[in-house]
């Protein structure tokens, strides 16, 4: 165990990073091997034991049972992808590969413009096929190569960058007068939830020292690759964000959580830290990477932080707000990637140049993960209060041929199922909640629905998504997710007893999770019942 370590410490937030180190080396984890590192990180074996089997992607071995097979092909099944013949590709594999390789279905893996997707070891195959798949194979090709096209540290440099954070360690630009340029943008967390960016800001400078800056790249939510995109082409971007965050809070250490689907992304990341390190342009604060593990929860920012820890991804009852009480026990600045990569546009730039850019009475840009029933899937950058109409047709080439609009997920799987007549409302926060309460444009996340396609059976896709990454401490959401699953899979639905259990599980679950898995069950009701009857 030692020797496969890395040199890693041992101490007790880097479980999860010895633990990766194990499943890396040998292709699982036995008994004897969270034994011995219970013992080298004076833990109880019971505690590495529930760590190491509370993530997706650690295979424990029990003591008589055999290694999993030496090659893994993941294939993801959620929504896009089951569009794409998701089932037919899993079929094909289990059939053509033969001995020595597992096949497994899995959740999103942040690829959806390319589905169905298959992943060989940690090699993302796009628009899979048997074919493409025991080609890669054959070729030993289990990692991907580093993304091309990629703005890297010297071209970033010459073209501007790093000079806002520059100024800010400099004294030339003032944390208070940086806070109000981000309230005046209106830039809000492109994570899901919302909240004001500046806001947080302001919060966390009036909260004690020692302080944290937490950067959520676990994008799991079903139809999302944006943080992916924005990470692949211009990571330093990002980074300049999260330093003039730590600088304006006076943050000791940032902290980039990184779902574990990115392994090319990974390399990159650790390269970038690398070449700024290597040449800062000023007093840096401690960077540290962490690596996810294929759990959807830890995008929950409690969760997150758990994980960070070494702990398994639950997240915290509140209050108190991780902003008060959160990495380590610290008040802690969370954000996910892209609203971070807006900062240094917008302090460049001024607070009207990304205000005026909205649409419909928005404000801003958002970055529209599409995927589904469009000629062109992809990352599209957008004025906010974009409708789905104008976002179809002026960005995406419109409908794919032989496809005609019939529902969408504006979210993602937990923000809900609109009709195509709500094609004409603006995509941005507080907007859709109007035309139905049960939806909300979340990390924008559209996913397209033709007539050809079942709302009902995307309903359940969503439904068994959640089922399978509920943490579990909840009752009303690990239990109520395997209820409504069963209950969806039946061909005529019993309404009352499902509506019952989506009262159930929103008011009770302790997180987002559970809150927001009955809203696609709930909009099929409302706006398709006679698929369902």
């Amino acid at each position: 165990m030692r020797a496969v370590s890395g040199g890693l410490p041992p101490t007790r937030d880097l479980l999860i990073e010895h633990l990766h180190c194990l499943q890396d080396h040998y292709g699982h984890l036995k008994a004897e091997h969270l034994v011995a590192l219970a013992h080298e990180l004076n833990l109880a074996p019971a505690e590495v034991y529930e760590v190491a089997t509370f993530y997706h992607h650690f295979d424990v071995v029990h003591d008589n049972a055999a290694p999993p097979p030496p090659i893994t092909v993941r294939v993801c099944d959620a929504i896009g992808c089951a569009l794409s013949g998701a089932d037919d590709l899993v079929q094909a594999l289990e059939a053509g590969l033969g001995d020595g390789v597992r096949v497994q279905r899995v959740p999103c893996v942040g690829r959806c413009d390319q589905a169905p997707v298959a992943v060989v070891g940690c090699n993302p195959v796009g628009q899979a096929s048997l074919a493409t798949v025991q080609a890669r194979i054959a070729q030993r090709a289990l990692r991907p190569e580093l993304p091309a096209g990629t703005v890297r540290y010297s071209a970033y440099r010459a073209a501007g960058g790093y000079r806002v954070l520059a100024d800010c360690l400099s004294g030339r630009r003032e944390p208070a007068s940086v806070i109000d340029t981000l309230e005046r943008a209106g830039l809000r967390g492109m994570g899901g939830a919302g909240f004001p960016a500046g806001r947080k800001w302001r919060t966390l400078r009036d909260q004690p020292a020692p302080r944290h800056v937490v950067v959520n790249i676990d994008e799991g939510e079903p139809g999302t690759f944006k943080d992916r995109h924005y990470l692949e082409s211009d990571p330093h971007r990002f980074l300049e964000g999260a330093l003039i965050a730590a600088w304006a809070i006076e943050a000791d250490a940032i902290w980039l959580y990184l779902r574990d689907e990115y392994a090319a992304a990974r390399a990159l990341l650790r390269q970038c830290l690398a070449e700024l390190q290597a040449d800062p342009p000023g007093p840096l604060p401690a960077m540290h990477l962490r690596r996810g593990a294929g759990a959807y929860i830890c995008g929950e920012e409690s969760a997150l932080i758990e994980s960070i820890e070494g702990k398994r991804g639950l997240p915290r009852l509140r209050p108190p707000l991780v902003a008060q009480v959160g990495l380590f026990g610290h008040p802690t600045l969370a954000h996910n990637l892209e609203t971070l990569h807006w900062v240094r546009d917008i302090l460049a730039h001024g607070a009207d140049w990304f205000a005026d850019q909205g649409r419909h009475g928005r404000q801003g840009l958002r970055s529209y993960s599409v995927s589904g029933r469009v000629r062109h899937p992809g990352v599209h950058l957008a004025p906010a209060g974009i409708t789905l109409r104008e976002l179809i047709d002026e960005y995406c080439g419109g409908m794919a041929p032989g496809h005609e609009l019939k529902a969408f997920f504006p979210g993602g799987a937990s923000g809900g199922i609109l009709p195509a007549a709500a094609a004409d409302t603006p995509l941005d926060f507080d907007t859709l909640q109007a035309y139905d309460p049960h939806c909300f444009i979340g990390s924008a996340a559209v996913i397209v629905l033709s007539q050809q396609d079942s709302v009902r059976e995307a309903a359940l896709n969503a439904m068994r998504f959640f089922q399978h990454e509920s943490c579990g401490q909840c009752t009303p959401c690990r239990v109520g997710t395997a209820k409504a699953a069963a209950l969806m899979a039946r061909p005529v639905w019993d309404a009352p007893l499902l509506e019952e259990l989506a009262d159930c599980m929103a008011d009770a679950s302790i997180c987002g999770l559970g809150q927001a898995a009955p809203n696609p069950l709930r909009c099929v009701l409302k706006y398709f019942p006679e698929e369902v009857r």
